[in-house]
């Protein structure tokens, strides 16, 4: 599993010229499953992102976290982050997880991820999506599961 966590001000997706996701100061993050990841890894990624102490505190350093500045999450489906470009120059996707299981696997993460932060918006899996951001910083994390728990 990997998370691409951008620092924003702002972000939002849209789908089809509608926007059907938005939010304010917080986290946008894509989100790649691959067909080994389980529930345990999804929660362990998620403890992870929601741990992580990358807001500026009254000094400047980074040291709050998501909840102490009441910051919100924009999740979106991003098989992309599985592209493996070693040969040629098309990449192949065959790392990504199957269809069905990484919508079931994303859909996971949005509901777990609902438990634990009050604002939590989404894109739309296997769409074609526009997103749009204003990164803070910028300031962007890659978690990815096989490095941190492998």
């Amino acid at each position: 599993m990997k998370f691409v966590i951008q620092r924003v001000a702002e972000s939002s997706v849209a789908v089809d010229g509608k926007v059907i996701g938005q939010i304010g100061k917080g986290y946008m993050v894509l989100v790649g499953v691959s067909n080994e990841d389980t529930r345990e890894i999804a929660d362990k990624m998620i403890k992870k992102m929601v741990g992580l102490r990358i807001f500026e505190d009254e000094e400047g350093k980074t040291n709050l976290s998501l909840e102490q500045v009441g910051g919100e999450l924009l999740l979106i489906s991003q098989f992309t982050l599985y592209a493996n470009c070693k040969k040629g120059n098309r990449p192949s996707f065959i790392e990504a997880g199957a269809p069905q299981m990484a919508e079931e696997m994303y859909e996971y993460i949005i509901e777990q991820c609902k438990t634990m932060v009050p604002v939590v918006e989404r894109g739309q899996f296997g769409a074609d999506m526009k997103v749009s951001l204003v990164n803070d910083g910028p300031f962007t994390i890659v978690l990815e599961s096989d490095k941190l728990f492998g």
